[in-house]
C-alpha cells in the first residue's frame, strides 16, 4: 500500500480523497494555488505545497509544478481527482516515468477513450451498441451532407476532443448544416486547440444514464449499477440518482454487461464510468467513458455503502477488486450545489459566505470544502457541495430531499438551492418524466 498520496486537485475532491486517505492510515499532500489558500483540503492534508498563482494553467494544470511538489514531499502516488489532469494521458505517463503510482488508468486506456472516434470503434469491436455516425472525423461539409442524408436528420456534430458541451452543435435541417459546422469547429478549436469534428445521429427525448464500473490489474470488471445524469443544463448535470426511474431489470442487466464489455475491451484499471444516451424505446447507446471519478459517485457509495475512493487506492496498489456486479435496493439522489444565480441563467456568483450551514440527519450527507468566512473563488469551477439523500425509495428520498435543501444555508452568495427545491416539488420530476431536454421547459419562480 502506498505510504504517502499528493492529491493533485482542489476542493471538495481533493478533501474527499484526503479524508479515505486518513481512514486508511496514508499520509496525504494537498497542492493550492494562491486562491485556494483557505481552502479546508489545505488545512486538512498532512502536508499542503502551494504551486503558484490563481490560474489554473499556472497551477492545478502545470505538470512540472506538481511533479516538483512529489519530490519535495516523497510522494509514492497521486491521485488527480475528477477535472483538471484527471484524463490527461501525458500526465500519467510522466508520473509512470518518474516512478509514481497514477492512481487511475495507464495513459493507454486513457488515450482510448479520450477520443472520442477511437472510442467508438473500440466499442464496435466489444459489440457495445453506439450510435450510428460518422466512422471518423469529417473533413469538409460536402461529407457531412452526404452522410447527414444517409443517417437522417436531426444530426449532432461533436468535437472530437470535446466535453462540457463545448462544439457541440444540434442539426435540424441540412440548409442550416454548414452554419453550424463552422461555429462547431471554431468553438472546439478555442477549447481544445483541436477542431475535430464527427457525426452523429441525434437521439431525441434522450435519458443520460451511466454505468459506474471497477476493474483490477488481473482482468476483472464490475459494474456497480447505474446513475441517471438526465437534469442537465447546457450538458452539465445539476441532479444524479440510483437507481434511474426509467430502470428495468432487464434493462440494467443489458447495460451493465455492455458497461462490463467496454471496461475488459481495453483491460481498464481502476474507477470509471460508461456513459449511454437511452431513447424513450428503452434503446441505449455509447456516448463515452470517464477514465476517473466522477462527481456524483457518492450517489453509488450511498446505495450500496461503499467507498469508491478506497476501491480506486486499493486496485491502484495492486488488489483485486473487491465488489461484483451490484444492483440497487436503496435510493439515492445528489443535488450539485453551484455558486451560481438561478435566477440569472445559472450566471456564476462568487464572493465570501457570510453565513453556511449544512443539512444533517439521517441519510443525508454534505460533500463540501467551504464554510462561513470562506471567500469562493472566480476562477475555478462554480461547485462548492454536494447534497445527497439516501432512503428506501425514490418517493421518501425526494421527501428527505426537500427537508435537506430547507435546512440548507448559504448566505453572501446565491446558489442553486432555490432551483433544486423547486425541482423536487416539480409534477413530472417526481413522476420520473424527464430526459436530458427537461430544464428547456422549467421555469423557477420567485420565491416570496
Amino acid at each position: 500500500m502506498f505510504e504517502k498520496i499528493l492529491i493533485a486537485n482542489r476542493g471538495e475532491i481533493a478533501l474527499r480523497v484526503i479524508r479515505t486517505c486518513k481512514e486508511m492510515g496514508i499520509k496525504t499532500v494537498a497542492i493550492y494555488s494562491k486562491a485556494d489558500a483557505e481552502s479546508l483540503h489545505v488545512r486538512f492534508a498532512d502536508e499542503a505545497v502551494c504551486i503558484g498563482p490563481a490560474s489554473s494553467a499556472e497551477s492545478y494544470l502545470s505538470i512540472p509544478k506538481i511533479m516538483a511538489a512529489v519530490e519535495i514531499t516523497n510522494a509514492d502516488a497521486i491521485h488527480p481527482g475528477y477535472g483538471f489532469l484527471a484524463e490527461n494521458a501525458e500526465f500519467a505517463e510522466i508520473c509512470n516515468e518518474y516512478g509514481v503510482k497514477f492512481i487511475g488508468p495507464s495513459a493507454h486506456m486513457i488515450r482510448m477513450m479520450g477520443d472520442k472516434i477511437t472510442a467508438k470503434d473500440t466499442m464496435v469491436k466489444a459489440n457495445v451498441p453506439v450510435i450510428p455516425g460518422s466512422d471518423g472525423l469529417l473533413t469538409n461539409t460536402k461529407d457531412a451532407l452526404k452522410l447527414a442524408e444517409e443517417i437522417g436528420y436531426p444530426i449532432i456534430l461533436k468535437a472530437t476532443a470535446g466535453g462540457g458541451g463545448k462544439g457541440m452543435r444540434v442539426v435540424w435541417e441540412a440548409d442550416k448544416l454548414e452554419e453550424e459546422w463552422e461555429k462547431a469547429r471554431t468553438e472546439a478549436k478555442a477549447s481544445f486547440a483541436n477542431d475535430g469534428i464527427y457525426m452523429e445521429k441525434f437521439i431525441e427525448e434522450p435519458r443520460h444514464i451511466e454505468f459506474q464500473i471497477v476493474g483490477d490489474q488481473y482482468g476483472t470488471v464490475v459494474h456497480l449499477s447505474e446513475r441517471d445524469c438526465s437534469i442537465q443544463r447546457r450538458h452539465q448535470k445539476l441532479v444524479e440518482e440510483c437507481p434511474s426511474p426509467f430502470m428495468t431489470q432487464a434493462l440494467r442487466k443489458k447495460m451493465g454487461e455492455a458497461a462490463v464489455n467496454a471496461g475488459k475491451a481495453i483491460d481498464y484499471e481502476g474507477v470509471g464510468t460508461v456513459e449511454f444516451l437511452v431513447d424513450k424505446y428503452k434503446n441505449f447507446y455509447f456516448m463515452e467513458m470517464n477514465t476517473r471519478i466522477q462527481v456524483e459517485h457518492p450517489v453509488t457509495e450511498e446505495v450500496i455503502d461503499h467507498d469508491l475512493i478506497k476501491e480506486q487506492i486499493k486496485v491502484a496498489a495492486g488488489e483485486k477488486v473487491s465488489g461484483k456486479d451490484y444492483f440497487p435496493k436503496m435510493h439515492a439522489i445528489e443535488c450539485r450545489i453551484n455558486a451560481e444565480d438561478p435566477y440569472n441563467d445559472f450566471r456564476p456568483n462568487p464572493g465570501k459566505i457570510t453565513s453556511f450551514h449544512s443539512a444533517k440527519g439521517q441519510g443525508v450527507r454534505v460533500d463540501t470544502h467551504v464554510y462561513a468566512g470562506y471567500s469562493v473563488p472566480p476562477y475555478y469551477d462554480s461547485m462548492i457541495a454536494k447534497l445527497i439523500c439516501k432512503a428506501q425509495t425514490r418517493e421518501e428520498c425526494i421527501k428527505k430531499m426537500k427537508r435537506a435543501l430547507d435546512e440548507f444555508i448559504v448566505e453572501g452568495i446565491r446558489t442553486t438551492v432555490p432551483f433544486h427545491r423547486q425541482l423536487m416539488d416539480n409534477e413530472d420530476f417526481v413522476k420520473g418524466n424527464f430526459n436530458t431536454g427537461f430544464l428547456n421547459n422549467f421555469e423557477l419562480k420567485e420565491l416570496e
